[in-house]
C-alpha cells in the first residue's frame, strides 16, 4: 500500500521536525523570527516593523555568534553567548528579550 503522506504537502514532512528541515518561521506579537541553515552558516533573523537583527553562527558549530544588521548585513558585534546576542538583537528592535521568538532549531546557538 502506498504511503498517503508521501506526496501530501500538509503531512508535515517538511515541517520543523523533519529530517531536511533547515528553516523555521515563528511570530510573537510584532516580532517575526526566521531560522535558516545554509552550507556556511546558521542564521536567525528577527524582524519588527522593518527593523532587522540577525544572529549568525558558523555552520560547523564554532561557538562565537555574530550580530548583524541583516543576514547579509554589516557585522555589529561578536559574542560567546547566545543570551548576549539575543540581548543585542532585542535592543536593536526596541523590544524585551522575552519578546523575541526563538525557533526550536536555533535554541542551541552560541553553545
Amino acid at each position: 500500500m502506498a504511503d498517503p503522506t508521501r506526496d501530501d504537502p500538509t503531512s508535515g514532512a517538511d515541517d520543523a521536525g523533519g529530517d531536511d528541515a533547515t528553516e523555521q518561521l515563528v511570530e510573537r506579537g510584532p516580532v517575526t523570527a526566521e531560522y535558516v541553515e545554509t552550507d556556511d552558516e546558521r542564521v536567525l533573523t528577527f524582524d519588527r516593523d522593518g527593523r532587522t537583527a540577525a544572529i549568525v553562527q558558523n555552520a560547523t558549530g564554532y561557538a562565537i555568534v555574530k550580530v548583524r544588521t541583516a543576514p547579509d548585513g554589516d557585522e555589529l558585534e561578536r559574542y560567546y553567548g547566545f543570551d548576549m546576542a539575543l540581548d543585542h538583537a532585542a535592543e536593536r528592535l526596541g523590544v524585551a528579550v522575552a519578546d523575541l521568538p526563538v525557533p526550536e532549531a536555533a535554541a542551541d546557538m552560541g553553545m
